[in-house]
């Protein structure tokens, strides 16, 4: 079974990360944390791309995550997923709406606040908590209800965040095992000690088993039955989240304190993760609303469903 991406869409995305990386990079995003016009310059990049032409709720969910994937290798200071699934002009974030916060929310423009079930809320934002672990993330207040938005919606908000996640392991992996190769200890390369090479092909079996799972996903958007789809969506964001926590710490061991200073780009990666991964909920929260889909049948495996 062939699992590669058709050529047409590794195109755009090595177009979009050569775009990305001409700005700057993951420095970009250290340097938007100072400067607001940044993010606007990072806005023209990716209407350049053709970006926001995406029909992302229609036959190009690929190239979306593609794209998405492309901004999360150079933690892209921007809501490029809130930005694909505007509604009516608004940028869509998810929420919880207990405790309502948006990435990025401080950028010019409408957004409507969405929580995993749907619901749909004005809001008002606040102002950036300037926070090391989520620079740009913003309080909000939820002004009222706007209705409902198709869980379509919300299960592809979570896929594509899923595919940013992945991009920013990708990168991260691949800073860390260039030093290990580059470095030296007790006369031999860090990469050369057997406990080095153990930790290193443990993160790459899992951010390639991600990237797996990333690319099934998306096709079950396609063609799974409604529920199976949020599960499927909710399953991939949980594993998203596992894999980050385990990948990060084994990029900050290889590192050493080295790892966090935002000198080095990992730190950086880091740092612009954190919301992804926080938001809207923690991974308790979401495995909570995995159990009792998977008990009604809607989780496919390899094993079936047993009788209630």
């Amino acid at each position: 079974m062939r699992t590669d991406l058709p050529e047409d869409v590794v195109a755009f995305e090595r177009s979009a990360r050569g775009r990305f990386l001409s700005l700057g990079g993951t420095q970009l995003a250290l340097r938007a944390e100072r400067d607001a016009s940044v993010r606007e310059q990072t806005a023209s990049a990716l209407r350049a791309l053709g970006a926001w032409d995406i029909d992302v709720r229609g036959e190009d969910l690929l190239p979306a995550a593609a794209l998405c994937r492309a901004a999360g290798s150079v933690a892209l200071p921007y809501p490029v997923v809130e930005q694909l699934l505007a509604v009516d002009g608004a940028r869509m974030a998810l929420v919880d709406a207990a405790r309502p916060r948006i990435d990025h929310g401080d950028l010019a423009g409408p957004w409507v606040a969405v929580d995993l079930d749907g619901r749909a809320h004005k809001v008002e934002t606040g102002a950036r908590t300037a926070s090391r672990l989520g620079p740009f993330v913003v309080p909000v207040a939820l002004a009222g209800r706007k209705g409902d938005v198709p869980l379509d919606d919300v299960s592809r908000h979570l896929v594509l965040n899923a595919w940013r996640i992945l991009g920013g392991l990708e990168t991260a992996l691949e800073l860390a095992s260039a030093h290990v190769s580059a470095r030296e200890q007790f006369g031999r390369r860090l990469s050369e000690f057997q406990a080095v090479r153990f930790t290193i092909a443990d993160a790459v079996v899992a951010v390639r088993g991600l990237t797996e799972l990333a690319k099934y996903t998306v096709w079950r958007l396609e063609t799974a039955a409604p529920e199976a789809r949020a599960v499927d969506a909710i399953a991939l964001r949980l594993h998203a989240i596992d894999v980050a926590r385990d990948v990060l710490r084994a990029c900050h061991q290889l590192l050493g304190a080295l790892g966090f200073c935002d000198e080095h780009d990992v730190s950086v990666l880091d740092r612009h993760l954190q919301p992804l991964l926080r938001l809207p909920c923690a991974g308790e929260a979401l495995a909570e609303r995995l159990v009792p889909a998977v008990s009604r049948g809607a989780f496919e495996s390899l094993f079936t469903a047993l009788p209630a």
